[in-house]
């Protein structure tokens, strides 16, 4: 199977086509960022590096030769998180550079697959883009499927794609201290990350905005159940004041009032093999730029199990 993928970032679709097991013959990317093409390179030297999409009309392919072409194009304008300007914004618009690619492929090779992933955007917008995308690129079956089903993090994301099949993944019941290299946490799934990860989060952007995913240490907010009376273990928990407590009962004494910390806990921002492993991308497969490149890149990436799923029904 040839490929071309379009904003390929770190070829998470690369990955996603070997772990379903799909041979590649000729991997095309069209990226522009040369850290993460550093990074695509180290993983996979054959990759044949195009450049920027929007000089596709001088890429030297036999185009009936793609199989395969796919991308996530740039989310922030459509993001909820953004501006929501939508192809009005400069970032938006390259989605009709993808339709235009995608439509090549298409007229050169009519049996050729595509795919299309972006964020969980305002009703509008999907509407718009599953509009367009049909009109253009004819049939076209819409998923949105959560990472959370197979991985520890909560991303919700929207795919568009001609592939036949595609089933709803089965939950592998990952958690997200399965995934820790240290700490513990107070929930079972991340908040997202974000390409912005790197700045880190604070106390209040992770309990008010629910963002920004934080570790706590041993002796901070997960464990203050350790607290030093007789009974069972629930009585002895011990809960930070931002979040939320425990349902109160009518039993008196015993040592069965809910319990505050009056200071605040240690805690950090997820690792970057942390954050790998919640896009299900193999521990350090990011090295070899610096930290900030690696969030920047695993927050803009796709999960990689959940594509591998989609790419089983090619």
């Amino acid at each position: 199977m040839n490929v071309l993928s379009l904003f390929d970032g770190m070829s998470c679709g690369q990955l996603a086509l070997k772990r379903a097991g799909i041979p590649v013959g000729t991997y095309y990317a069209s990226e522009i960022d040369k850290y993460a093409i550093a990074v695509t390179q180290k993983n996979f030297p054959n990759t044949v590096q195009l450049g920027t999409v929007t000089g596709w009309r001088e890429w030297d392919i036999d185009w009936s030769t793609i199989d395969l072409v796919s991308g996530g194009f740039p989310c922030q304008a459509w993001s909820l998180a953004g501006r929501q300007l939508g192809d009005k914004d400069e970032r938006g618009a390259l989605f009709w550079t993808m339709l235009d690619i995608m439509r090549h492929v298409l007229d050169h090779n009519p049996r050729a697959k595509f795919l299309m992933e972006n964020v969980k955007m305002k009703r509008e917008f999907e509407l718009y883009i599953t509009y367009h995308t049909e009109r253009v690129l004819g049939s076209v079956y819409k998923h949105l499927i959560n990472s959370s089903l197979v991985s520890a993090q909560h991303r919700q994301r929207y795919y568009w794609t001609n592939i036949e099949g595609i089933s709803t993944p089965e939950d592998k019941g990952i958690v997200l201290n399965d995934i820790l290299e240290n700490g513990c946490v107070d929930r079972d799934k991340s908040h997202c990350i974000d390409a912005n990860y790197f700045k880190g989060g604070n106390l209040t952007s992770y309990f008010e905005k629910h963002r920004r995913q934080l570790v706590f240490s041993q002796d901070g907010l997960c464990h203050v159940g350790n607290a030093d009376v007789s009974g069972v273990q629930s009585i002895k928990r011990v809960y930070h004041p931002a979040g939320k407590g425990p349902t109160l009962t009518t039993m008196g004494g015993g040592n069965r009032e809910p319990k505050v910390l009056d200071k605040e806990p240690r805690w950090r921002k997820l690792t970057p093999i942390e954050c790998e492993r919640l896009q299900t991308v193999p521990d350090n497969y990011t090295a070899g730029v610096s930290n900030t490149q690696r969030y920047r890149m695993l927050g803009n990436g796709w999960t990689v199990d959940v594509v591998a799923h989609i790419y089983k029904n090619l």
